[in-house]
């Protein structure tokens, strides 16, 4: 009696044991640089349950891997396959199919025959529309048809009634067909990075959704039937056009997360603070002029950003704020904060760069779980003296250039309160001008930069030619120039003697020259940019022998070159 055991494995193990059979039913062939499928695998096709040959450079896939009857789940993402074979309708229990990542154009028609399929995974590949026949796949509980070429759905789409998860990211749909409010049991809708202008008001009728993805559109208004979403938990709507929220936002009362960064918001309606469980609230990027006051009653916010906005102050009632932990109003114009704020006793990092703020409320001392504070770009002259209390500050920022996270403050008393104040070399901070701030593309200056690039270099030879021909044959010019980098000590000395010599020789001093003479020979003078070495009258010892070598030589610049490599 033979015994079967099941096996996971990259390669075919071999049968040690006679009487034995081997049962494999997984195989992963994952970063093998293929580019076929291996012939192997089709000695298991009556036992081979899941197949992984992801990230190879496979171009096609032979017919007689579909001979694998038993096959549950084919992975084969981010290869080289420009199609799908029809022959894949003979995979009739295949449940999870990912061929993400490929060439491949469309589905085969009689894809409809795998009515197992539950999972189809198949984004960043050049598909343009779904066959009739993928409608028919009425087992499908998730599809993933990110970054595609997909213009529209099939009409029928909404047959797909188990669908729990579609996710159509970054392609080129503009409209839903009505048939999408059959999909009773959708809970996650991914719609973002396509072309919508409006808001498709079939999706009202998709009771059960939680999570919706419409960022990165072209959606001007939010039209109020999305309040009708009840269970919805995730919202997602930035980078879109929207200039003002409908008031019936307040029906989606399990709202958790609202993203409306990047829009053209003028104001937000009351009705928010209806949203009695939202977690995380961003309005960063908008034209928001004020804040309601119902702001406050969102007792469960843990995170709000309303960073590049024209806010003028923030509304008293943020300090109801209690389970706040994250606070952004960078680059507005508040000038002031409310004392109130001091009541968020549980934020942690609190950001306010690029305001007009003057002072701080002794009351954001009661922030005592503050780590990371960001003040810079502001118009501060000092600190609160509340600010010894903020034990767990790990980081406070008072400029954009600032060095270290932390910089140490000392107690001053203030001017005109005679109050403790905390201070340092950082106060008063001056406001930031834009001329400080300018590219390089603005600020380069190819003249400047071509002397600053003259000036690094550290070595310079120049060869003039000479304007006319002197009679005077004793005269030697002299076309060496040597920059900062220095000679050694002994070469040093002995290039600075040779160089007095013949300056002596070929400029003697004459007091009966006239004025224009005068200027030609310092002209002429060579002037080296070391200090010279006192004169002596007479050379002893070595400096004698460079003196009558010098004599002998015609060319002085042949004789410098000589002495260079002999002591190089």
């Amino acid at each position: 009696m033979t015994t079967k055991r099941k096996i996971i494995g990259r390669l075919v193990p071999c049968r040690c044991f006679r009487g034995e059979e081997e049962v494999i039913s997984v195989l992963d062939y994952s970063h093998c640089s293929l580019q076929q499928v291996p012939k192997e695998i089709f000695s298991f096709e009556r036992t081979l349950e899941e197949l992984y040959l992801d990230a190879n450079q496979i171009d096609e896939l032979p017919k007689q891997l579909f001979n694998c009857q038993a096959l549950r789940k084919l992975s084969i993402p981010d290869n080289d396959l420009s199609n799908l074979p029809t022959t894949i309708a003979s995979l009739v229990n295949l449940r999870e199919l990912d061929i993400s990542k490929n060439g491949i154009q469309e589905f085969p028609d009689n894809i409809k025959c795998c009515k197992c399929l539950s999972v189809v995974e198949a984004s960043v590949n050049p598909i343009a529309k779904l066959p009739e026949g993928f409608t028919q796949l009425l087992n499908l509980t998730q599809l993933f048809l990110n970054d595609a070429f997909l213009e529209y759905l099939p009409a029928n789409f909404g047959r797909l009634s188990k669908l729990r998860i579609l996710e159509l990211r970054e392609n080129h749909l503009k409209t839903m067909p009505k048939s999408i409010h059959r999909l009773s049991q959708l809970e996650r809708l991914d719609l973002g990075s396509n072309e919508f202008t409006e808001l498709p008001e079939v999706l009202e009728q998709i009771h059960n959704l939680k999570e919706l993805w419409m960022d990165n559109n072209s959606l001007q208004t939010i039209p109020g039937c999305i309040g009708k979403l009840r269970h919805l938990r995730y919202l997602d709507l930035a980078k879109n056009r929207i200039e003002s929220l409908d008031t019936d936002i307040s029906g989606c009362e399990s709202l958790e997360d609202l993203l409306l960064s990047s829009n053209m918001l003028q104001h937000l309606p009351d009705t928010i603070g209806m949203l009695k469980k939202l977690t995380t609230l961003k309005v960063d990027d908008n034209q928001l002029t004020s804040l309601p006051n119902t702001i406050g009653s969102l007792s469960l916010l843990e995170e709000f950003d309303c960073s590049c906005n024209e806010l003028e102050s923030l509304p008293p009632t943020i300090g109801y704020l209690h389970n706040l932990r994250t606070f952004s109003a960078d680059e507005n114009f508040l000038v002031e904060l409310p004392r109130e704020i001091g009541n968020c006793k549980n934020v942690t990092v609190m950001s306010l760069r690029s305001n007009k703020l003057e002072f701080l409320p002794d009351e954001i001392g009661q922030m005592t779980k503050l780590h990371v504070l960001n003040l810079s770009d502001n118009r501060l002259k000092n600190l609160p003296y509340t600010f010894t209390k903020l034990k767990d500050l790990a980081a406070l920022w008072l400029s954009d250039n600032q060095s270290k996270a932390l910089i140490p403050l000392q107690t001053e008393a203030h001017p005109e309160t005679k109050q403790r104040v905390l201070t340092n070399y950082m106060f008063p901070q001056q406001p930031r001008h834009d001329e400080d701030y300018q590219s390089d593309s603005d600020s380069f200056n190819p003249t400047l930069w071509e002397e600053q690039r003259q000036q690094r270099m550290t070595v310079a030879f120049e060869f003039e030619e000479k304007k006319e021909e002197e009679d005077n044959s004793g005269k030697v010019e002299i076309n060496l120039k040597r920059y900062p980098t220095p000679y050694p000590e002994d070469l040093k000395n002995m290039v600075k003697s040779v160089q007095n010599m013949v300056g002596k020789n070929q400029h003697p001093l004459s007091t009966n020259c006239s004025g224009t003479n005068m200027e030609s020979r310092k002209q002429e003078q060579y002037e080296p940019p070391w200090p010279m070495p006192p004169k002596e009258a007479q050379p002893t010892g070595r400096r004698r022998q460079l003196s009558t070598n010098v004599k002998s030589t015609k060319n002085v610049n042949d004789w410098l070159d000589s002495v260079l490599c002999s002591k190089i």
